[in-house]
C-alpha cells in the first residue's frame, strides 16, 4: 500500500460530491493506495495474441485479459529480477508496457466502427502507447499523424514507432490548437488524450496531487477547450473523435465535451460507450461517456468520450508558405530498381499502399495516404528510411528489416541467446557452426527478427540504431 499517496482535503471533498452513489470515499482512497498493476498490450503487428499468450506460458508470465482491450493483458511475471522493458519480447517490439485503462480511448475509437480510417490524427502522442495501439488496428495500413507539442518526448515516441515496426507514421510537433485551421476536415478520425491535472494516476505517482489546485484546473480547461475545437474541425464530415484524460474532473472532462456540443450545436453527436466491454456500463455517465473512478476496474483513474461529427464546422483561414519539399517521388524504374535490390539482398518486399520517395541519397517509403497532407503541412519525420545509395548499391536500414519483414525470409542468420543478449548490448558477433557469406542478412532469435548486419569476414557488423542499443540488466 501507498500509504503517503498525497491527496488534499479539497479535492477529497470535491471527489465525494461527483462521485456516484454506487460508490463510497473509503474504496476511492484504499484505491488510490494501492499501487497499479502491471499491464502490456500485444502488439499485433509483430505477433499474434495467441502465439504471445503461448510465449509467455513458457515464460512463466501470467497474464490475465484487459476487458476493454483484446491485445490487453495484466501480468505477472513472477518476481522475474529483470525489468519487463529489458525482456527481449519487448526490446523487440512484442508488446507494449502500457497502463490498461490507457488502451481504453483506441478501442473506443475503433468501437464498432464498420469502415477502415485511412487517416487518424493523434493529436498528444508521445510517448506513442496510443499511436502504436492505433497502428495495429490499422494494421499498418493509411496514415498516422502524431503529434506532439513537447519537442523533449518526440525521442521517446520515435523509439516506441520504430521498436514496433510501424511504417504509416509521419511525426509533427506542433501545438495542437493549430490543426483545426491548418488542416480542417482532412482526418476520418481524431484522437485527443489531453493534457490535464492528472488526478487519476495518483496510483503511478504518489505525489501527482502536490500542485493541483482548483486555479490550476479552471486554467487547463481553456486549452482542453481549444484543443477539442481544433480536434473537431480537423475531423471530417462523419467522422470519430475521441477526447480522453487521465483525470476526475468534471470540469476536465464532462464540461469540456459539452462545450463542444455547445460551440457546434447539432454537428456533435455523443456516442455511447455502453457497450464497450461488459462491465461498462458501471462507468458510464447520462451522455454516454466513461468516467472510470480507479475502484471500478482496478486501474488509473480514467475519462473516455466518443463523438461524431455529423456536419461541416468553421475553421480559421491561414495563409500556407512552405519552404520547397526536399523529396522527390520516385520514378517507375527507380522505383523497380531498388524493389528488385530489396527482395534479391534481404528477400523483402515492398508494400503495395506506400511508395518511394527520394532525398539526395537517401530512399524513403510514405504511406500513399500521406500525398495529399505534403504541400499542407510541415512534418518533421515521415514513413521509413528504406536505404541510403553508394556506387555499388544500397546500404538498407534497420526500420526496413523492423517494418517490413515477415519472418519468411531466407537471408536471415538465427543466434543463440548469449549473442542476441550481446547483439542488443551493440556488440559485433562471431556466430560458431555458420560459414560466414557476403553481404547483408536478417538477424533473428527464436524467428523473431531483431535487426539487421553485415557480413565483415568472419563477424557479424552490429547494425542496431545507437538509440536501440542497451547495458545493464538484459534478459
Amino acid at each position: 500500500m501507498h500509504h503517503n499517496v498525497y491527496l488534499p482535503q479539497e479535492f477529497l471533498r470535491v471527489i465525494e460530491q461527483i462521485l456516484p452513489p454506487s460508490l463510497n470515499m473509503d474504496d476511492f482512497i484504499s484505491a488510490c493506495q494501492r499501487p497499479l498493476r502491471k499491464s502490456i498490450r500485444v502488439n499485433t503487428l509483430k505477433i499474434s495474441v495467441a502465439d504471445f499468450c503461448d510465449k509467455a506460458k513458457n515464460l512463466g508470465w501470467k497474464l490475465e485479459p484487459v476487458p476493454w482491450c483484446n491485445e490487453g493483458f495484466w501480468i505477472d511475471t513472477q518476481d522475474n529480477p529483470v525489468p519487463l522493458g529489458n525482456t527481449l519480447e519487448h526490446m523487440s517490439g512484442l508488446f507494449y508496457i502500457q497502463e490498461a485503462s490507457s488502451m481504453m480511448p483506441v478501442t473506443a475509437l475503433f468501437h464498432q466502427q464498420e469502415n477502415a480510417f485511412k487517416t487518424v490524427l493523434d493529436m498528444a502522442a508521445a510517448p506513442g502507447s496510443k499511436t502504436t495501439q492505433i497502428a495495429a488496428l490499422m494494421k499498418n495500413d493509411g496514415l498516422i499523424v502524431a503529434n506532439e507539442f513537447s519537442a523533449s518526448r518526440t525521442k521517446a515516441l520515435y523509439s516506441n514507432i520504430q521498436r514496433c515496426g510501424i511504417r504509416n507514421s509521419a511525426l509533427t510537433i506542433y501545438d495542437g490548437r493549430v490543426f483545426g485551421d491548418w488542416l480542417p476536415e482532412y482526418f476520418d478520425a481524431v484522437l485527443i488524450d489531453a493534457p490535464c491535472s492528472g488526478e487519476g494516476t495518483i496510483r503511478k505517482d504518489p505525489d501527482a496531487m502536490k500542485n493541483w489546485s482548483p486555479e490550476s484546473i479552471a486554467t487547463i480547461t481553456v486549452t482542453q477547450k481549444a484543443l477539442i475545437e481544433s480536434a473537431f474541425q480537423a475531423l471530417k464530415p462523419g467522422g470519430v473523435l475521441v477526447y480522453s484524460t487521465c483525470t476526475l474532473s468534471l470540469e476536465e472532462n464532462q464540461h469540456v465535451c459539452r462545450h463542444l456540443q455547445d460551440t457546434y450545436s447539432d454537428a456533435v453527436t455523443f456516442e455511447s460507450l455502453e457497450s464497450l466491454f461488459p462491465e461498462a456500463k458501471n462507468a458510464i455517465t447520462e451522455e454516454g461517456f466513461l468516467h472510470i473512478f480507479p475502484q471500478l476496474y482496478d486501474c488509473e483513474g480514467f475519462f473516455v468520450a466518443r463523438i461524431r461529427k455529423n456536419a461541416s464546422v468553421p475553421s480559421g483561414l491561414v495563409e500556407k508558405r512552405f519552404s520547397k519539399f526536399p523529396f522527390t517521388k520516385a520514378s517507375a524504374k527507380q522505383t523497380s530498381e531498388v524493389s528488385r535490390a530489396l527482395k534479391d539482398t534481404l528477400d523483402i518486399d515492398l508494400p503495395s499502399d506506400s511508395s518511394l520517395w527520394l532525398r539526395e541519397r537517401e530512399v524513403w517509403l510514405f504511406p500513399d495516404a500521406l500525398e495529399p497532407f505534403i504541400t499542407e503541412f510541415k512534418f518533421s519525420r515521415m514513413g521509413i528510411k528504406v536505404a541510403e545509395t553508394h556506387k555499388n548499391g544500397y546500404r538498407w536500414q534497420h526500420q526496413v528489416v523492423t517494418s517490413l519483414a515477415t519472418g519468411n525470409e531466407r537471408a536471415s542468420v538465427e543466434l543463440s541467446l548469449e549473442q542476441t543478449r550481446e547483439w542488443f548490448m551493440g556488440k559485433d558477433i562471431r556466430p560458431e557452426g555458420i560459414s560466414p557469406s557476403k553481404g547483408e542478412v536478417l538477424i533473428r532469435y527464436q524467428n523473431i527478427t531483431i535487426g539487421l548486419s553485415k557480413w565483415v569476414g568472419n563477424r557479424l557488423k552490429n547494425g542496431l540504431p545507437r538509440e536501440l542499443v542497451r547495458d545493464g540488466n538484459l534478459f
